[in-house]
């Protein structure tokens, strides 16, 4: 009779299983040079008086809000005792080996803004209803260009030419809703068509990306470059050849009206702000929401994350690569040159020569900033637009913040979103890199 000896593995337990907890210490790093900023301020740089918040649009308001009045060195001294409580607790959350909530982040940062607005407004008043509703509008191309990035990368193409998608955008639009205006007599024909053409351009612009870089294996961020500095001087070369000596005829746009949604417009606050837009901000509504479904919801949005994260596996089970990510790229163009009918036909100004002033760039700091996510991206998009309106507003109540530093106020807030509050993010497996199939 012989006995057998078996040896089992025993596998780990859980618990006695080694774990490694990366620790990063960017946001309590971050935390503490805000708290600091507004410590400085309120040591160095006090401010006397009250600042007013005005929270009513207008006076034909159907629901008034009552003004709000903050004397500012309290209001910011108890802002900055909250800040360094917010502080110490990141700086203990990040010994323990704990990541700090999202929502407290969202905490500090509506506490750091008060602070500083009212330490801004002090004796002035801050028109709110304002503010936000400029915010929202300088953030409506951002959003589709986000929404562009997003596709783009998600289906395996960086997507670097937003910035000449929306300049193509704004050129066409404006071209030809002023020529097809003054032929029809008609300034929503007009509107109509330019806006089909702002689409149609920015698609060839995608259309162009995607050529290269799917089919002759080009590096999509020196393509994606490249159609930024022809999209510049063409539209450039143009303007100065063309639009500037039939300005009546071609290069003045009709505008979008505004157009109130009736119960909707009259919600305090945020009536004005959301309900009281142009067409191109509704569509921009929608726009998010369906490519957000679109993506996560959709046998479309599965395909195309399958050819952004694994084209190989993708192409196992019959899906065509290389024409998915060529069609999505070129959809995405047509987003993004929508998105450039707000410089002109969606704010009723004439095209000039490099009007869209990086906001391209910008955008795809918000696909970065928003994890690849439309509404994430679109939030981050917000951020910008708001940092943009702020140094807007503050130059018309008299603040004593430098201009210099109000201007680049956008640019920094961007900077500082996307290196240092961003944290570890990853983007699509697969974007950047041509599908060449074995």
């Amino acid at each position: 009779m012989s006995t057998v000896t078996e040896h089992h593995k025993v596998a780990p337990q859980p618990d006695a299983l080694a774990k490694t907890v990366v620790v990063s210490w960017k946001v309590a790093i971050a935390y503490g040079v805000f708290t600091l900023v507004a410590l400085a301020l309120a040591v160095f740089a006090p401010r006397e008086g009250d600042t007013t918040y005005r929270l009513v649009a207008s006076d034909d308001d159907a629901i008034k809000l009552a003004n709000i009045s903050v004397p500012a060195m309290p209001a910011l001294w108890t802002v900055v005792v909250l800040l360094a409580a917010i502080t110490a607790y990141a700086v203990w959350a990040t010994t323990a080996k704990r990541r700090v909530p999202l929502w407290v982040t969202v905490i500090f940062a509506v506490l750091f803004l008060f602070g500083f607005l009212t330490w801004a407004g002090a004796g002035a008043t801050l028109p709110m209803i304002g503010l936000l509703f400029g915010s929202l509008s300088l953030a409506v191309p951002l959003i589709f260009g986000s929404l562009a990035g997003v596709m783009g990368e998600r289906v395996g193409v960086v997507n670097i030419a937003i910035e000449g998608q929306l300049l193509a955008g704004a050129f066409s639009s404006a071209v030809v809703a002023s020529a097809v205006a003054s032929a029809t007599g008609s300034p929503w024909v007009g509107l109509l068509s330019g806006s089909i053409g702002a689409m149609i351009a920015g698609m060839l612009v995608g259309m162009v990306l995607a050529t290269f870089s799917i089919k002759y294996f080009v590096d999509q961020v020196i393509v994606g470059v490249v159609l930024n500095v022809l999209v510049t001087g063409l539209t450039s070369f143009f303007f100065s050849q063309v639009l500037s000596d039939n300005a009546a005829v071609l290069n003045s746009p009709p505008r979008f009206p505004r157009l109130p949604i009736p119960l909707l417009s009259d919600i305090p606050i945020i009536g004005p702000v959301f309900f009281r837009q142009t067409l191109v901000v509704y569509i921009m509504y929608i726009a998010v929401a369906a490519v957000y479904i679109g993506l996560f919801h959709t046998r479309w949005g599965l395909r195309l994350r399958a050819v952004g994260e694994h084209p190989q596996a993708a192409d196992t089970v019959g899906i065509n690569v290389n024409r998915t990510r060529f069609w999505n790229v070129a959809l995405a163009g047509a987003i993004a040159g929508f998105g450039g009918t707000f410089f002109t036909i969606g704010s009723g100004i004439a095209f000039n020569k490099e009007m869209t002033a990086g906001a391209g760039f910008i955008a795809l700091a918000a696909v970065i900033f928003g994890g690849w996510d439309p509404i994430r991206a679109t939030l981050a998009a917000l951020l910008f637009g708001f940092a943009s309106n702020l140094q807007n507003t503050l130059s018309v109540i008299g603040s004593p913040v430098p201009s210099e530093f109000m201007l680049m106020l956008p640019y920094v807030v961007t900077i500082v979103a996307v290196a240092g509050l961003v944290g570890k993010v990853r983007g699509p497996a697969a974007a950047g890199k041509p599908y060449i199939k074995s």
